[in-house]
């Protein structure tokens, strides 16, 4: 089950970070920007900055999150570099989380799991869009709005992260609004993504449907771990938006297992304040988190 291979690579690598491929083109240094003048000249510089990053990241981190925004916006040329930086984070090992955040329904809510999860049937040949392994998805049109990127986790042993409580700041605007029954939005939430979950749970305890809960709101990660205890959390936030080991330790429960914590900017662009090349700078900042995260967590293991 996917999530039981996650939770494998966390406890081999000693490491919960992921590594967020959110790769803007003004990130790069400036000798890969010099010179390009159109979408495919940065597409192609991105995918060349990402392979660099993977290569020295695959042996010290389990996974990767690819932010599809930062690639839709060079067009064609970006899904391209979009499509063959999941490829080959997966051709070195990692598990390939692809940040989209699809919100639908009905027939066009099972293209995009297709899309990203399953296979599209094409006079009888069936082919994978984009080599993900797991998708964000957005579960505020309800049930049947998800059910069929359930359907394609249980048929193809792919993974989700619904949004429950999100790391930015005006996210109580809705979020922690109270319903009627006492109970907060992302606490409903959460209860759906528990109850989605339960017939995918693994060998780890926790399921194939996990939860978006922010590092930057631990009172209410508290209040989440506690209530979902086979739901695994991906957990943004940390680093450029305020979060660090501390904040994030309301959202892992006992041997450190239960979630992993994304880390972008600053792993991506670590070498504007290290120096030295920015793969060698993405690695150490790679190891420095890990270091965090384990001075709060201790040592990950299946107890």
């Amino acid at each position: 089950m996917i999530t039981d291979r996650l939770i494998e690579k966390i406890i081999e690598t000693q490491n919960p970070t992921c590594v967020g491929l959110d790769t803007a083109f003004e990130y790069l240094p400036d000798e890969m920007r010099s010179g390009v003048k159109d979408f495919e000249g940065a597409a192609k510089a991105v995918l060349e900055f990402n392979e660099k990053i993977i290569d020295s990241v695959c042996d010290i981190v389990p996974a990767v999150k690819v932010q599809i925004a930062y690639y839709e916006q060079y067009g064609i040329s970006g899904m391209e570099a979009f499509a063959k930086t999941c490829a080959y984070a997966k051709s070195k090992g990692l598990i390939v989380i692809a940040d989209a955040k699809r919100n639908d329904i009905g027939a066009t809510a099972a293209r995009y799991s297709a899309a990203f999860l399953g296979e599209t049937d094409v006079n009888e040949k069936k082919k994978s869009a984009y080599p993900a392994d797991m998708l964000t998805v957005n579960g505020y049109l309800g049930t049947d709005g998800i059910t069929p990127f359930l359907e394609d986790c249980r048929k193809y042993d792919k993974g989700l992260f619904v949004l429950v409580k999100t790391s930015n700041p005006s996210s109580g605007e809705l979020q922690n609004l109270k319903l009627a029954d006492g109970r907060t939005v992302y606490e409903c939430m959460g209860d759906m993504v528990e109850s989605w979950g339960k017939d995918t749970i693994g060998e780890y305890g926790y399921s194939a449907v996990g939860a978006v809960v922010g590092a930057t709101h631990p009172e209410e990660a508290k209040v989440l771990r506690a209530r979902l205890p086979h739901t695994f959390f991906l957990v943004p936030g940390y680093g450029a938006q305020g979060g660090n080991g501390d904040m994030v330790r309301a959202c892992f429960a006992k041997g450190g297992l239960g979630g992993i914590v994304n880390n972008s900017r600053g792993i991506l662009c670590a070498y504007q304040k290290r120096g030295g090349t920015y793969y060698g700078a993405a690695r150490a900042a790679c190891l420095d988190m890990k270091a965090d995260l384990l001075s709060v967590l201790g040592e990950i293991c299946a107890r």
